[in-house]
């Protein structure tokens, strides 16, 4: 079994900052981490792994610093990475990203299975999991928290929803994205991290991957973010204090003088 495994890097959350001029986020001194999410998903692959000895490949797009997140997860025990950076794939939304993405899965060839994290924090958007599967015509289901084989050979995944839990089957290749519910991420171990500081890791681009710079990157893109901000603080602020029923009260009466529809 081959198993592929999507990753991101990102900017730290906890230190991100916003230009007030440009509007976009300050990157310069920003400490770049592999997207916390995905990490789940690298420990699902790794399990998978133990269970079945299976291959797994970590792939990435993004600049050429982004080979650090793919050396961790060589680090936590996948065996192969590879890295899609192009200036072509500049500017890329969830879809030109997946579009990428995809067409890095197709190259691999034999891959049986692909795992996402639920989302990137950066975005929040959860797309490119679902994207990516319907570029690759495969089944796919998102929020699982656990995984299971059948007698013959099928996925079983328990998926968590908002109205409750769903288990579904699915056939390989298939893929999923998973919540950090499939297990806590393993740490680096000192010999893995010895050969991922070894490791050649091939760096695709484009060309490379078949695709038109027109269908990726910005030229790609049917979306594009105009502007990064953070709400202006707000100085208007009212606290209610008292009993719950007497908070309700004073809460509908401000709601009523300030003619909310519907109040």
């Amino acid at each position: 079994m081959h198993i592929a495994v999507c990753i991101k890097q990102v900017p730290d959350t906890r230190n991100v900052r916003i230009d007030p001029d440009t509007h976009t986020l300050v990157r310069q001194g920003v400490e770049s981490i592999i997207n916390p999410f995905d990490l789940f998903a690298v420990e699902a692959a790794l399990r998978i792994k133990d269970d079945t000895d299976a291959k797994v490949t970590a792939l990435t797009m993004g600049p050429p610093q982004a080979e650090e997140a793919l050396r961790e997860t060589l680090s936590r025990g996948v065996d192969e990475a590879v890295l899609l950076s192009d200036r072509a794939f500049a500017g890329s939304d969830t879809w030109a990203t997946s579009t990428t993405l995809a067409a890095a899965v197709r190259k691999l060839a034999d891959v049986d299975l692909v795992i996402c994290g639920k989302q990137a924090v950066d975005g929040d958007t959860a797309q490119v999991g679902p994207e990516m599967a319907t570029l690759l015509d495969i089944p796919y289901a998102t929020l699982v928290r656990s995984i299971e084989w059948t007698s013959g050979g099928d996925l079983k995944v328990t998926r968590q929803t908002d109205e409750g839990i769903e288990i579904w089957k699915l056939p390989l290749p298939s893929l999923i994205t998973v919540l950090k519910e499939v297990g806590e991420p393993r740490m680096p171990s000192l010999r893995h991290k010895m050969r991922a500081k070894k490791a050649q890791i091939p760096v695709w681009g484009a060309a490379d991957l078949g695709l038109s710079p027109d269908s990726v990157g910005l030229c790609g893109s049917y979306t594009q973010v105009v502007r990064v901000f953070s709400p202006p603080r707000r100085s208007d602020r009212v606290f209610i204090e008292g009993s719950v029923e007497e908070q309700a009260e004073a809460l509908y009466r401000y709601l009523k003088e300030a003619k909310v529809p519907g109040i």
